[in-house]
């Protein structure tokens, strides 16, 4: 089974890639802005062992080879150390997208994972991918001296014969990096080339800014009134944001403000604009008169994913019905796993006007 390219970037588009040339710092920049944004992050090499014992030799030969010391792993010639390491990849790499369509389905997720530009085509927008790269050189003994590469570093100091086997590994590596560093500096991708000059930070905020990232300032979270400033604010912003399917129902409700009673909307507001919204409804798009209050319409701008504003919203409009007198409130998803970290319980499977399924869920609020 081959899926084409369009659908592994639909369904990869909560997912942000670094990549690049050995030694660039892809690792270091990865987990320098996971921690700064509180993001969760996929580093392919943890992941190698898992996958190993998934594969079968039958499909994966490549990742089912094994190696009975060092002296048998770095005694290969420089091309089949280069044929196994790049076969390792590419057999790996569907491994890799099935969980990254996993993990993301309902947040941002970072990764760090080896792809030259090729593959990048074929599975992300150039503006979630970034390459940390280096001039290939010295690179066995840059990566060794890295605290995170120790076992490496152990692996190949075992060998009987350690010059040797740095200098098989060290042009393998040239090899295989030579050809991506060229072809990357030369391509319409955005790169980064290390330099020690440089602090980890300064490399991160350079690789946030092409990522369109952004801290929060001075976040809040407010309840919109008709015919008021804030009205107009949230109006252009559902213009202007990228939910197609739903931004001209959006926009007309909010224009022609029709809101009847307790019913309105909530807005996310940092760095002086809008960027996020939820709304609290009697009807949502299902046949369910009998169901309400419903917290729907929840979305959040690309810009800002990642940082726990959904949850802040949907806590307000919370807060707020709580105070109109509802013992709780429901939310439709298509997702599982997503809005239970809110305090929702899955109720029953429902059918919208359009026909599709989705999930019900029902938060009871606690008495006070």
């Amino acid at each position: 089974m081959e899926f084409q390219d369009n659908v592994v970037k639909e369904y990869l588009r909560n997912v942000y890639f670094i990549s690049g040339t050995a030694c660039g710092g892809k690792t270091t920049v990865t987990k320098a802005l996971g921690r700064k944004y509180n993001i969760p992050i996929y580093v392919i090499d943890d992941q190698f062992t898992i996958h190993q014992l998934k594969s079968d030799g039958e499909y994966q030969p490549t990742m089912n080879k094994r190696f009975k010391d060092a002296d048998e792993f770095f005694g290969r010639s420089v091309e089949e150390y280069k044929a196994w390491l790049l076969g390792n990849k590419r057999e790996q790499l569907d491994y890799v997208l099935l969980d990254l369509i996993r993990l993301s389905r309902d947040q941002v997720i970072l990764c760090d994972l080896h792809i030259v530009v090729e593959e990048a085509d074929r599975i992300t927008d150039p503006s979630r991918i970034a390459f940390m790269i280096a001039k290939p050189e010295n690179i066995v003994e840059t990566y060794c001296n890295c605290p995170d590469h120790q076992p490496f570093n152990d692996f190949i100091h075992s060998a009987s014969d350690y010059e040797k086997a740095k200098d098989t590994c060290e042009r393998t590596l040239c090899d295989i990096n030579i050809a991506a560093y060229d072809f990357i500096r030369n391509s319409n991708y955005f790169w980064v080339e290390r330099d020690n000059n440089r602090s980890v930070e300064e490399t991160a905020t350079l690789v946030e800014k092409h990522f369109g990232w952004h801290l929060m300032n001075d976040l809040t979270i407010l309840k919109v009134d008709k015919d008021t400033e804030l009205q107009d604010e949230l109006l252009t912003f559902i213009e202007n944001c990228s939910w197609h399917e739903t931004k001209e129902h959006l926009a007309k409700l909010v224009r022609d403000w029709e809101f009847t009673d307790w019913e309105t909307m909530f807005v996310a507001k940092a760095d002086g604009k809008v960027i996020g919204m939820t709304s609290v409804m009697k009807e949502d798009y299902y046949p369910m008169p009998d169901v309400y209050p419903w917290v729907s319409s929840i979305f959040v701008s690309e810009d800002y994913r990642g940082q726990r504003i959904s949850g802040k919203l949907i806590e307000a409009a919370n807060m707020y019905l709580k105070d109109c007198g509802f013992t709780g409130s429901y939310i439709p998803s298509a997702h599982v796993g997503l809005y239970e970290h809110y305090g929702y319980q899955y109720v029953r499977d429902i059918t919208n006007y359009g026909g599709t399924d989705d999930h019900l869920y029902e938060k009871i609020f606690a008495k006070v």
